[in-house]
């Protein structure tokens, strides 16, 4: 039980449509208080995805003062207060320290040509080399290149880049910087850790390197919150801000699957599956980024394939159950939910590629169901939904166990809680799982870390909380494994086959409409 008084953590979670603050007892680590706020995206053009810079500190510092108020302490309580959010996309700031524009997020596709063309030619090979990764769509080093390509103004005018949660710790503290962890989605050595200038000259951005975030460790202070900052969230000036850490590893960090041996699999929006390794091993499957504490790297095999797929389903094909389920005070989920043990206790030929917002397969991937036929029910496409979310995190999960040998797997994120999402992942990776009732993982990581730089906790992994009392262990069931497995192997066929497809019907969506079509005619 939390304590009526004492010490309290504040761990900052913004995602991509809504940013949270959580109020944590420092003692005991259970969540007193959470305020959320949603956060709009723009899409002004196909691909382009976009938010409001200023929009998003003022709904994290709405957040923050509500679950300030909520928890009952005293704002001289909060010992810290660190952020983590989605990791890569682009943050801009002119010289003036102000917005350059809105943010750039991570399941932005505009560079996903770009970042096609350096894996095609020999910028792959380099930049695995150097930095451990392979340059993708949302990296900053692919987004920094299209602006200076299609944005030659703007990007002259760019006085520092960051993340996201760099971006809130700069609303809080006035500090411009960034931590270990974020500064590797790029542009650092792989071997050292450290920024080089050769990795901003491989991608032709060398102006870039005077315009980088200096990078602190994700335990360290590195401002404090400043008189502006205190009137807008509650907060007291002067409360200790911590750096923070990319939301990737701060979900691992916030189930206790931060370390060698497992593997972290985040099913959020995006298909997030890690581990730590104590030496840099590169591979074109994973990045190999910086863990928390120097000597520590975290391999991260990932995709946008995961549970936005199932967030798309909900409110395309089921908005009027949806409402009527709000309305008699139920969820949405829980009904999806019988429909999927419904679905999946008789056989069915419907699969389900979950690639609306790209997969591992390249930037002109699709999503799509196959094999279905007039008889199917929605929950028949439910079941195709949720296995194959599962499917992908397979494919990661597979290149993982390859490279680093993990024997269980811990998993979080929103579809996570329900206790038959836990046995199909089971039965599709062929490992146990463990589900941590975690409430707010990411926010934890983050307060984890603050918790280290005001000297609460020895380190980040020196979780308070009795682990083993919140944990469910799922064990696969063979029977349900060798179903799987035809299923899942028959999923990756279909996406070989479809691969040179993929860009034929994304060269559709492009093609002008002919003239005397119906839209053609509505705008004469």
């Amino acid at each position: 039980m939390p304590s009526l008084n004492g010490p309290i953590l504040i761990g900052i979670d913004s995602g991509l449509t809504v940013t949270k603050a959580v109020v944590f007892d420092a003692t005991t680590g259970a969540a007193l208080a959470i305020a959320r706020r949603r956060v709009p995206q723009s899409i002004p053009a196909p691909g382009h995805i976009e938010r409001d810079m200023d929009g998003l500190w003022a709904a994290s510092a709405a957040a923050i003062r509500e679950a300030l108020s909520a928890c009952g302490r005293p704002a001289g309580d909060v010992l810290a207060v660190a952020a983590t959010a989605h990791g890569d996309g682009i943050y801009l700031l002119d010289a003036a320290a102000r917005p350059l524009g809105p943010a750039i997020v991570s399941l932005d596709t505009r560079a996903a040509a770009l970042a096609d063309h350096w894996n095609d030619g020999a910028v792959a090979d380099a930049a695995l080399s150097l930095t451990g990764q392979r340059p993708h769509a949302s990296a900053p080093s692919a987004l920094l290149a299209w602006i200076k390509a299609h944005q030659p103004e703007r990007y002259a005018r760019i006085g520092h880049f960051l993340a996201a949660k760099d971006w809130l710790t700069f609303c809080l503290s006035g500090t411009i910087g960034t931590d270990r962890t974020e500064a590797s989605t790029s542009f650092t050595r792989v071997d050292t850790q450290d920024y080089d200038d050769e990795a901003f000259a491989l991608f032709g951005l060398e102006e870039m390197a005077t315009r980088r975030p200096a990078a602190a460790g994700s335990v360290e202070i590195v401002g404090r919150v400043t008189a502006q900052a205190a009137r807008a969230c509650g907060l007291l000036e002067g409360t200790p801000v911590v750096a923070g850490l990319h939301d990737v590893t701060a979900s691992a960090l916030g189930i206790g699957g931060y370390g060698t041996g497992v593997a972290a699999v985040i099913a959020g929006t995006y298909s997030i599956n890690e581990t730590v390794s104590t030496v840099p091993k590169v591979d074109p499957r994973w990045f190999c980024r910086n863990g928390i504490l120097p000597g520590e790297w975290n391999a991260m095999s990932i995709s946008p394939a995961s549970t936005a797929n199932y967030d798309w389903f909900i409110d395309q094909l089921c908005a009027a159950d949806s409402a009527a389920a709000i309305a008699a005070s139920d969820s949405i989920h829980a009904r999806l939910a019988d429909e999927f043990d419904r679905a999946r206790a008789r056989p069915s030929s419907v699969l389900f590629h979950p690639y609306l917002f790209g997969s591992p397969f390249g930037g002109a991937s699709s999503a799509g169901f196959y094999g279905l036929n007039a008889w199917h029910e929605r929950a028949d496409l439910v079941r195709a939904v949720l296995e194959g979310i599962a499917f992908n995190h397979r494919i990661h999960v597979e290149a993982l166990v390859d490279g680093f040998q993990p024997t269980s797997v811990r998993l979080t994120g929103g579809i996570s809680r329900n206790p038959a999402i836990a046995g199909l992942f089971a039965d599709v990776l062929g490992l146990p799982v463990t589900a941590t009732a975690t409430e707010e993982a990411a926010a934890w990581g983050a307060a984890l870390c603050a918790g280290v730089g005001a000297g609460v906790y020895a380190s980040p992994t020196a979780d308070p909380r009795d682990l083993k009392a919140i944990e469910t262990v799922t064990q696969p069931d063979p029977e349900a494994q060798a179903l799987y497995e035809e299923r899942y192997q028959l999923f990756c066929e279909i996406a070989r086959t479809m691969q040179p497809l993929w860009p034929k019907l994304r060269a559709l969506g492009a093609s002008p409409l002919q003239p005397g079509s119906d839209e053609q005619g509505a705008a004469r």
